[in-house]
């Protein structure tokens, strides 16, 4: 017979592959029989055979599900996620120090403009590590492009922090750092995530032979939670950046007078006075303006400026104390008393050295009878526009108000009502500052917490000083709301109360039908003006 055909003989070179790499048999008797084994060489596939078994280990292939299949098998992603636990620690601990430094700072802590950004920005830091170290193994391409998003935002707004003077100012280096903080942040959990992908990947084609490419439930609900949440903190970067532009915006806005600093270079306060011109006798002794709830340029600004112009004041000054207007907010804590102290220096510097007729309103009858108890020579007489009585104290310093204000001071960084106010009513410069709008100020939010926190402790003390050591000479005349007086039976004692404050008591006056604000009615405008130049008449007749 002939050759066998090679066709033929392919069996028996299969069967004897198939021999080479058969394991082990037992006979019956319980002894191994013979095996091969083959050593693996270059051409050895990296994948599993055609039996299910991995080709160089032996092993069957892992299951996609099973816990072993994971990125931190890789020394590489577990430093990624020790790191990323530091980073969660440190954010942490410097939101901690913010919060204390909300009520009483630090020193070299102090920021201008309220340290409100700051905050913010540091708990933004925080919910997005957290996120990622919820989402770690599972890591997402839409998750990594919302994130992308907002790094660039947070880098436009570092830009913005950087380049506008008066915002870097008002944040300062702890504002500035926080910024930097939360955009490396963001950056660094979109590298993880995608070296995560990576590891990910290397680790199901290691151990289960193939890259896995669908999701399970328990895994689409991970993603799909981690980007609702992401998105969320997308909208809050964008509402920080909107919000961020419209302040840079708003600083554009010259103050009308000079910024002063004070307290050992602390901080900044906006002091405006009229010209001084030596041949008119009016001029002799100036009217200082005290706002009250806002700034003097809410409201009682118009009514002194008509005032001026009518010639019932002569010469006219005001300040906007620290957190108002254009003024700083100053360290905390702040009391009536040390606001008092800053703008007796700053008049110092200025070169304003009285006589003064001390005109306020509200709450800033307070911070002009401590005024006015520390500089008695210099002042010639006090108009009080339906003051605060010290008694009331103790409501300014309630923890229901001191943690509203708290609150609406984290939140506005987001500015919803500024940016609402100002893209549909159309809100100037001016009622951001120190206008309608003005309550929304994250300077002015910090300066109301301020004040709410001494209220009850140093400033009630001050202001008992100041009743006991007050000059008695000194006229003073008392405007009061008519509505406040009809509504409220304590209210009216409290004013006719305040008539004692000095032994000179020229006029108390009950403008029916007037609001807090008695200028806004006509009768209780005239009468302002009338009682002012009184004052005015009887402090040059003094001078002269």
């Amino acid at each position: 017979m002939g050759k066998p055909s090679n066709g033929a003989s392919k069996p028996d070179d299969v069967e004897a592959a198939h021999d080479r790499h058969r394991e082990p048999e037992e006979d019956a008797g319980g002894v191994a029989g013979p095996h091969y084994h083959h050593e693996p060489d270059e051409r050895t596939g990296l994948l599993t055979g055609a039996s299910g078994h991995h080709v160089v280990s032996g092993r069957p292939p892992l299951d996609i599900d099973d816990p072993a299949v994971t990125p931190l098998n890789l020394w590489s992603i577990r430093f990624l996620r020790y790191f990323t636990i530091l980073l969660f620690v440190v954010a942490c601990a410097w939101w901690l120090v913010l919060l204390v430094a909300t009520f009483v700072n630090p020193p070299g802590m102090h920021s201008r403009g309220g340290g409100w950004f700051a905050f913010a920005t540091t708990s933004l830091s925080i919910g997005v590590v957290m996120l990622l170290l919820f989402s770690f193994t599972i890591p997402s391409r839409a998750e990594e492009v919302v994130q992308s998003v907002i790094a660039v935002l947070l880098l436009v707004d570092l830009v913005i922090l950087v380049s506008v003077p008066a915002l870097r100012d008002d944040e300062g280096w702890v504002g500035i750092g926080s910024s930097i903080f939360v955009l490396f942040v963001t950056v660094w959990a979109v590298v993880v995530d995608r070296s995560v992908e990576w590891g990910k990947k290397e680790e199901e084609e290691r151990l289960t032979g193939r890259a896995e490419t669908r999701r399970s439930i328990k895994e689409w609900c991970s993603v799909l939670s981690a980007l609702v949440v992401m998105v969320v903190f997308l909208v809050i970067a964008i509402l920080f950046t909107g919000t961020l532009s419209l302040r840079a915006y708003d600083y554009s806005l010259d103050a009308p007078g000079e910024r002063i600093w004070v307290d050992d270079e602390a901080y900044k306060v906006h002091l405006f006075c009229t010209p001084r011109h030596a041949n008119k006798t009016r001029e002799a002794v100036t009217v200082f303006l005290e706002g009250g709830e806002r700034a003097v340029g809410n409201g009682l600004m118009d009514w002194a400026h008509d005032a001026y112009v009518r010639g019932s004041i002569g010469r006219l000054c005001y300040w906007d104390r620290p957190g108002y207007g254009f003024s700083d907010v100053a360290p905390s804590p702040l009391s009536a008393g040390m606001a008092a102290d800053a703008l007796s220096e700053a008049l110092a510097k200025a070169g304003e050295t009285g006589p003064f007729i001390l005109v306020s309103h509200g709450i800033g009858s307070i911070y002009s009878r401590i005024f006015s108890s520390r500089h008695g020579t210099a002042v010639k007489g006090m108009l009080l526009i339906d003051p605060l009585h010290e008694a009331y104290l103790p409501e300014i310093a309630s923890s229901g108000r001191g943690l509203f204000m708290w609150f609406r001071g984290v939140v506005s960084p987001l500015g919803l009502e500024v940016l609402f106010t100002a893209v549909f009513r159309h809100r100037s410069r001016e009622d951001r500052i120190y206008g309608r709008s003005s309550y929304l100020n994250p300077r002015l939010i910090k300066a109301k917490l301020q004040e709410s926190l001494a209220a009850n402790t140093f400033s009630r003390a001050e202001i008992a000083t100041a009743r006991e050591i007050q000059a008695r000479n000194v006229p003073l005349v008392v405007v009061s709301s008519g509505l406040e007086v009809k509504q409220n039976t304590e209210w009216e004692q409290r004013q006719k109360d305040m008539t004692r404050v000095t032994d000179r008591l020229v006029h108390w006056d009950v403008v029916d039908g007037a609001p807090h604000k008695v200028w806004e009615t006509e009768e209780g405008w005239q009468l302002l003006t009338k009682r002012a130049g009184q004052l005015v008449d009887r402090a040059v007749g003094v001078a002269v």
